[in-house]
């Protein structure tokens, strides 16, 4: 990989992992353009381009770590706190169990659409159809919230809406569809308010990312070729989508607190239309 494809990607990443307009789908787009432009294949991603998307989701995992860290340690706290008490008392001990429950159902939903998924990342336009549906979503997710906005006694988590949120996470399987605008509209639509919703959406994600960044490299890649790699320009991936991600979160959540996500959903749809256009009939990259 080169450094600008390398700068490029981990930018996007860095940018669109905690903004509801899917970084998966920009990941797809930048780099199915970048190989366009630079005459090259798009017959499938390289050992390098799967082990640099793992890399740059690490990034953005240490910019939610640090950005909630406070958070985190208390979370972990109380959830260890549950088997010294042996009850659970009070929502924050309830907090890790609902995080548990909602990486569950994800992995139980994402698990068997794995083949299915790497095919769709090898068309764009596919991706660009679900980038659409993610910008409805949104509309829909807003629609409910403003209706519903009077209604405080359904303003908490459960089991129930864990459970739901958790699938929303697994439906961001495929790239297009937001796994933050998926579980923070879910949030929405089940009666959280946005800055709730979209705290536990980012939580929500540390565990997967984990588990994603730990156990797909072991399954899948042969690291006996990682001596092949722009070692350089991985580190430098890394880096870019930490710093980038890090600002994101934070900049978001005040963004959040005072504004709809409707802007998010009008990008969703312009960015989709279009690049559905170019990838369907103009840009058709084999």
């Amino acid at each position: 990989m080169t450094y600008i494809q390398c700068l490029l990607i981990s930018i996007a990443q860095g940018l669109t992992e905690f903004l509801p307009v899917s970084s998966s789908a920009h990941i797809v787009i930048v780099n199915a353009l970048y190989k366009f432009f630079t005459h090259k294949t798009l017959s499938g991603d390289s050992l390098e381009e799967i082990f640099f998307a793992i890399i740059i989701h690490l990034g953005t995992l240490i910019a939610v770590l640090l950005y909630f860290k406070n958070d985190i340690i208390k979370i972990i706290k109380d959830f260890f706190s549950i088997f010294k008490t042996k009850n659970i008392g009070n929502e924050d001990q309830k907090l890790s169990l609902y995080i548990i429950l909602g990486t569950v159902v994800t992995v139980v939903f994402c698990f068997p659409l794995k083949d299915i998924v790497e095919k769709v990342m090898k068309e764009p336009y596919i991706t660009s159809i679900f980038l659409i549906c993610t910008g409805f979503i949104l509309f829909f997710a807003e629609y409910l919230s403003q209706k519903n906005k009077d209604n405080n006694d359904n303003d908490n988590l459960n089991w129930k809406k864990s459970a739901l949120i958790g699938f929303a996470q697994g439906l961001a399987i495929f790239p297009g569809f937001s796994r933050s605008g998926l579980t923070i509209s879910t949030g929405l639509m089940l009666g959280l308010d946005r800055v709730k919703a979209a705290k536990f959406s980012f939580l929500l994600s540390v565990p997967i990312i984990i588990g994603a960044s730990l156990f797909y490299p072991i399954l899948e890649i042969d690291f006996a070729q990682l001596q092949t790699f722009n070692i350089k320009a991985l580190i430098m991936g890394f880096l870019v989508s930490f710093i980038v991600g890090y600002l994101c979160i934070k900049y978001f959540m005040k963004f959040l607190a005072k504004y709809s996500l409707k802007v998010f959903a009008y990008y969703c749809l312009c960015v989709g239309i279009i690049t559905f256009i170019l990838f369907k009939f103009f840009l058709m990259i084999k």
